[in-house]
């Protein structure tokens, strides 16, 4: 699997901005379009403590999973943020991962690391770092 994610100074600058604009967890889909771009597309947080916890709304995930079977762009993992955390994976998100090889993105104020979901990963056990190259 790839250890770098690359992404667009204006993708980079919208996900870092969401993040600066909610004391809650934002969150969104990380998409791969057929040309390489990798979109972000943001969702509603639809956890009940979404202070502290983010749930992508089903709804759009599924949506982008059909659109993708059609030919629109794959779906390869997700962002949220930590408002008052590091951006590393929390015990909670690593209790939540499913060891699918998904990129994980998380926004800590300015700060963005990405992570790929594995079943034995050097962070909290689920987590390997991966390096994003922003263009």
């Amino acid at each position: 699997m790839d250890s770098t994610l690359e992404i667009s100074r204006p993708t980079w600058d919208r996900i870092v901005a969401d993040a600066a604009g909610s004391s809650d967890e934002i969150c969104g889909l990380l998409l791969r379009h057929p040309d390489g771009r990798i979109e972000a597309r943001g969702c509603t947080n639809i956890h009940p403590q979404p202070a502290t916890r983010f749930e992508l709304d089903p709804g759009a995930l599924l949506a982008a999973h059909r659109a993708a079977r059609g030919g629109g762009p794959a779906v390869i993992g997700h962002y949220h943020s930590h408002p008052s955390g590091k951006s590393e994976p929390s015990a909670e998100d690593a209790a939540q991962a499913a060891a699918d090889g998904a990129i994980w993105v998380i926004v800590a104020g300015s700060e963005v690391r990405a992570w790929r979901a594995v079943g034995d990963g050097a962070m909290r056990g689920r987590f390997d770092p991966v390096a994003i190259v922003v263009r």
